[in-house]
């Protein structure tokens, strides 16, 4: 896996080496000019993922939006999961949800001016907030705050690129709570590549969150400093619909140590697992 992400970093490095310049985005006249906004119902059903204390096949439903208004760019979403109350839900009577909420406040459209260089659009102040349920052990609050941009790709067109620092509210009450620890790196995708003759589409869309250099809690027994998730998704798309399935590699999920028991259950948070996915569309 180490060995993936330097391919990784090295393929990324190259590629934006070789991106084309890009246009920069235009609010001279009207700071609502690029506004949209969509929201959207998945019901997923994920198998064979890595997550920690074996949590790994459910059946869930998500409520996910987006969108841009003036200053402000979003994305987010709130996961439910069991939604079938089912005994052989690996989620079944433990947490009930998790929720990301990631507003970006453009810096370009807030100074009025192109900030824009090679393959960079536009430039952001980006932030993510992760909250999951409280329970015996507390919950999960983090925030992830730094630069985020918007970049030109050769063939994937417009991605995302953020960098953020991570400060920790709440987190189970592991010793990181309280601090500043770590960094995370992610880009996002969507990529329409097949186009039918009824207006429908195929898409490559997916994210890669790489986190690292978090001291404090890969200090501890059975955890890591650094953590990957990787989600690479084929889904066909209509005005109303979608179905898709995807594919995520993970490597030491959430900062646990793949075949560690220091935490005192022997992790899986390292391989690949798989999602499925029926979405309407509002």
């Amino acid at each position: 896996m180490a060995k993936m992400l330097k391919n990784l970093v090295a393929a990324g490095v190259l590629t934006a080496l070789a991106a084309p310049v890009a246009q920069a985005a235009d609010y001279s006249d009207d700071i609502h000019k690029n506004d949209y906004k969509w929201l959207q119902f998945n019901l997923m059903r994920s198998e064979g993922n890595k997550i920690p204390f074996g949590a790994q096949d459910t059946t869930y439903l998500e409520m996910e939006f987006g969108g841009r208004s003036g200053l402000f760019d979003l994305y987010g979403y709130l996961d439910v999961f069991d939604i079938f109350d089912s005994k052989g839900d690996d989620r079944y009577g433990g947490d009930n949800f998790f929720f990301k909420f990631a507003p970006r406040l453009s810096l370009d459209a807030l100074t009025k001016t192109d900030l824009s260089f090679g393959p960079v659009q536009e430039l952001y102040i980006a932030t993510v907030t992760n909250v999951a349920d409280s329970g015996a052990f507390g919950g999960l609050f983090e925030h992830y705050v730094g630069l985020g941009s918007d970049i030109q790709m050769p063939w994937f067109g417009k991605m995302g690129l953020n960098l953020y620092g991570r400060y920790v509210r709440e987190n189970y009450g592991a010793p990181d709570e309280g601090k500043w620890d770590g960094y995370m790196l992610s880009t996002n995708w969507f990529k329409p590549f097949y186009h039918f003759d009824n207006g429908s589409f195929v898409a490559y869309q997916g994210y890669l969150d790489y986190k690292f250099g978090a001291s404090t809690i890969g200090a501890e027994a059975g955890r890591t400093k650094d953590a990957l998730e990787w989600f690479n998704g084929i889904y066909w798309h209509s005005d109303r619909y979608a179905v898709g399935y995807g594919l995520k590699a993970y490597n030491n999920m959430a900062f646990f140590k793949d075949g560690s028991d220091g935490t005192g259950f022997t992790q899986d948070t390292s391989g690949v697992g798989h999602y499925f996915a029926v979405t309407y569309k509002f």
